[in-house]
């Protein structure tokens, strides 16, 4: 996955903490949906959390709710954070059928899905500067 570059994303914010919040939402995407590597199959923490069954699920969406969070703190617009609830949702009721829902999490890689729309927001100036 294509990410943009840190530099890019200082040239553009006023505000230092903006950094800082993208390094967390790449460092936590990263770990819930692509830490691991088995036979050529990237996985994260999610797809391991998603294993326990409705409490697996309900962690792994209270975790991927913290980027939503930072993009509301930013100033984005709700279509985006609309956009990174769906994701989650979408992720965490496929993550409750058994069995089918475990191989799902690995295919469906909502926060990575969102770090993507975090980057373009910022990117297209969508935040708010302070």
């Amino acid at each position: 996955m294509k990410t943009i570059a840190l530099d890019a994303v200082k040239s553009l914010a006023t505000d230092s903490s903006l950094e800082g919040d993208l390094r967390r939402i790449r460092a936590l995407s990263k770990l819930l949906d692509a830490q691991f590597s088995f036979a050529g199959v990237r996985f994260g923490y999610d797809a391991i959390i998603g294993l326990v069954p409705v409490a697996g699920d309900v962690a792994s969406f209270a975790l991927g709710c913290y980027p939503v969070f930072l993009a509301h703190k930013h100033g984005l617009r709700r279509r985006t954070k609309f956009k990174m609830l769906l994701n989650l949702g979408v992720d965490w009721a496929v993550g409750l059928v058994p069995i089918v829902g475990d191989f799902a999490d690995v295919a469906i890689r909502a926060n990575l899905k969102n770090l993507k729309l975090f980057e373009d927001a910022i990117l297209s100036n969508e935040h708010r500067r302070t």
